[in-house]
């Protein structure tokens, strides 16, 4: 079998998240000026001459803050707040202005900016504003991150599992790559508990955590705890070799930790777009894997069981 990439770092949403700028201006003074500070921050950032210019940055790479002025050519910038807000709606935005009485703080915040500030403008003032911005960014972070995370092992929780798989099977019948499904269970984790508490049940369940994400491929699979003892695995772009190998690759891992008497079934099952709803397909999805790793446990566990519906389609697709 083919050997994968292993050694997948927990991708994970940071308490701290990383910030970038971008300042939009038609005085090239000022430009310089404000890079000039942003630079004393550490924080990297880009510049944009007006408008349309700052939207052309944002489709190559997305900021986090945008500094815009007000009156520029080509496009405004109460246009291009609004034209932000639209396309990247988590964007803030900061506002500099030497034009107070044409616009109102009110009228900036409506039109959807986070902060407002007058030129000529000192720098103290400056970073306080981007510095309250990203405290609230942050924290923002920090509970999108709660939201999704199983707070045990910090894997993925089921919430987040059923709206990536959602989103992994629509991309990938839009562009015609295979989709994989593991299921993962325990077998003999009940004694654990019984035995020996509580406390070293989940020792274990955050050891498993780490063998998942140890074996998956980085930056493409994603693991989940989908509940009690189970986890899943979505797997995009591989062969079923690739996806047996992988599963083995967990279940091989697992025997080398500190497991008590527990072993691991494995079940795998193939995504297969049919002309019902999504969900009735992601149903047949999920009903085929746990199938599957139910008959790994019938089979007296440790070991790695395929769908037949899996290999049908993915015999059928190679050939």
């Amino acid at each position: 079998m083919e050997k994968l990439e292993q050694g997948n770092d927990r991708e994970s949403l940071p308490y701290e998240e990383a910030q970038s700028i971008l300042v939009v201006d038609d005085d090239v003074a000022i430009l310089d000026i404000v890079g000039h500070f942003i630079t004393s921050l550490n924080i990297p950032f880009r510049t944009a001459k007006d408008g349309v210019e700052a939207l052309e940055l944002m489709e190559q790479e997305e900021a986090t803050i945008v500094i815009t002025d007000l009156l520029m050519p080509r496009m405004d910038g109460m246009t291009l707040i609004r034209e932000l807000k639209k396309r990247w709606p988590t964007v803030d935005i900061i506002v500099m202005t030497g034009y107070g009485k044409d616009f109102s703080y009110t009228d900036v915040i409506s039109a959807g900016a986070s902060d407002f500030i007058q030129k000529p403008f000192n720098f103290n003032e400056l970073e306080a504003k981007l510095r309250r911005v990203i405290r609230e960014r942050n924290l923002m972070a920090a509970l999108r991150r709660l939201s999704i995370r199983d707070g045990l092992t910090d894997l993925y929780n089921r919430r987040f599992f059923e709206q990536k798989l959602e989103e992994e099977a629509e991309r990938s019948y839009r562009q015609g790559y295979p989709l994989f499904l593991i299921m993962v269970d325990l077998d003999n984790f009940k004694p654990v508990n019984d035995n020996y508490g509580h406390q070293e049940g989940d020792r274990i369940l955050k050891n498993l955590a780490e063998v998942l994400m140890k074996s998956t491929r980085k930056y493409v699979d994603s693991c989940f705890r989908y509940g009690g003892d189970e986890f899943t695995v979505i797997i995009p772009q591989a062969r079923l070799e690739q996806v047996q190998f992988i599963a083995d690759r967990i279940r091989r891992n697992y025997l080398e930790t500190d497991r008590k008497n527990t072993t691991l079934s494995i079940g795998i099952s193939k995504f297969k777009r049919t002309n019902k709803k999504l969900r009735d397909d992601l149903y047949v999805l999920l009903h085929t894997a746990d199938e599957a790793m139910y008959r790994a446990k019938e089979l007296g566990g440790n070991r790695v069981v395929v769908h037949e519906t899996a290999m049908e389609e993915d015999t059928h697709s190679s050939g």
